[in-house]
């Protein structure tokens, strides 16, 4: 009678910590915004702290980019407004004329970063300076 006690008991614990720990882990699905750290490859952008770095260029590349996995991310919506907030806030402005789609456009001063945002994942990704440099000296030509 004794053991039928603990062995209950301990189905109960043990049902009880998988109930908690499901809970746990389900409250993740969402990024919660509220804590930021610098991108890989521009230290002076803000990401969500919980985001996940899956990927980023090596060497000479045309373009620098670092892949962020963040799940709950969707495309189809807006970025939230607490992450507009505190990109601003670390100095950068939105240049929403250069808008294409989920691709965002933000700059500081000669730096420019492009934010992509797909279902479950970001991009942060900068243009080459060659390669900017090489498109205005064509349109000078013009």
């Amino acid at each position: 009678m004794l053991y039928n006690s603990r062995l209950r008991l301990a189905g109960i614990i043990c049902a009880c910590t998988i109930l908690i720990m499901g809970t746990g882990c389900g409250s993740s699905a969402q990024p919660s915004w509220e804590s930021f750290v610098g991108a890989a490859n521009v230290k002076s952008f803000p990401i969500p702290k919980e985001a996940n770095k899956t990927e980023q260029t090596k060497g000479n590349s045309d373009l620098d980019y670092v892949r962020y996995a963040l799940p709950g991310l969707k495309e189809s919506e807006d970025l939230p407004e607490p992450y507009l907030e505190v990109i601003e806030s670390w100095g950068w402005s939105e240049k929403k004329e250069e808008q294409d789609g989920s691709s965002l456009v933000f700059e500081k001063g000669e730096s420019i970063v492009n934010l992509t945002v797909y279902d479950g994942f970001l991009i942060i990704s900068v243009p080459a300076p060659l390669k900017k440099e090489a498109i205005q000296g064509l349109e000078s030509k013009k």
